[in-house]
């Protein structure tokens, strides 16, 4: 059965194991695999909504392009993330692009078996409300993070965020590690590489996180988090 398989994975979100289990039982029995190749555009800002999705394996980055060009990171989708969502309640096209990072397999429910099942079972909008207030706080403190937190305050936010995922989902754990380049963190926070690095160095000299290539390990979650308010 195709919940068996993937329950480990969809288990990773706290928001999702707060779901009635008959209600997980439908939402799975209404979804479909697919399998996106790297670069391939999972959907592009100004689609239609067509549907929810959740990352089953691999990696979506969510962006927006500048007038000049210039990507915009907004975040990455990892294993056990749902993305997707707000088209289908107000019915605008999509705010930004999602692109696969690598071989990804998604969970997909189209907008159409979405909506019958709202209608079906419309206990289930508190819900999926709690999911877009999860979003709605995710950038408000980016907002926030703009103009009071230092860039290294920005630095451990977003490894903070990544780590946990959007959902928030088990709790960091010291030794818990994220899979993420210099270049991509740089690009998120508009910086450089350079910049980057030197903030890693020092946080890594600190004994809060330790660098890897392509990798960081959190080593004081804690203390990570004290270091977000900076």
């Amino acid at each position: 059965m195709l919940l068996d398989s993937i329950r480990p994975i969809l288990n990773q979100s706290s928001w999702f194991k707060s779901l009635p289990q008959d209600a997980i039982e439908q939402l799975v029995t209404a979804a479909k695999l697919k399998r996106v190749d790297t670069g391939q555009l999972v959907y592009q800002k100004h689609d239609l909504g067509d549907g929810l999705y959740c990352v089953m394996s691999g990696k979506v980055r969510l962006s927006n392009v500048t007038l000049e060009g210039k990507e915009l990171i907004l975040t990455w989708m990892q294993p056990g993330n749902w993305f997707g969502e707000i088209s289908l309640f107000d019915g605008l096209p999509r705010a930004h692009d999602a692109h696969a990072d690598e071989p990804c397999e998604l969970l997909k429910i189209s907008s159409q078996d979405f909506k019958a099942l709202l209608i079906e079972r419309p206990a289930l909008y508190p819900h999926f409300m709690r999911l877009l207030c999860q979003r709605i706080r995710t950038t408000f403190s980016f907002i926030d993070e703009t103009g009071s937190l230092s860039l290294k305050g920005k630095l451990c936010g977003r490894i903070l965020l990544l780590a946990e995922g959007l959902e928030h989902q088990a709790p960091i754990e010291n030794g818990a590690s994220l899979c993420i380049s210099q270049e991509s963190l740089a690009l998120m926070l508009h910086s450089s590489r350079q910049t980057v690095n030197k903030l890693l160095q020092e946080l890594q000299q600190q004994g809060v996180i330790k660098v890897h290539y392509g990798k960081i390990t959190i080593l004081q979650h804690a203390m990570l988090k004290t270091l977000c308010q900076i």
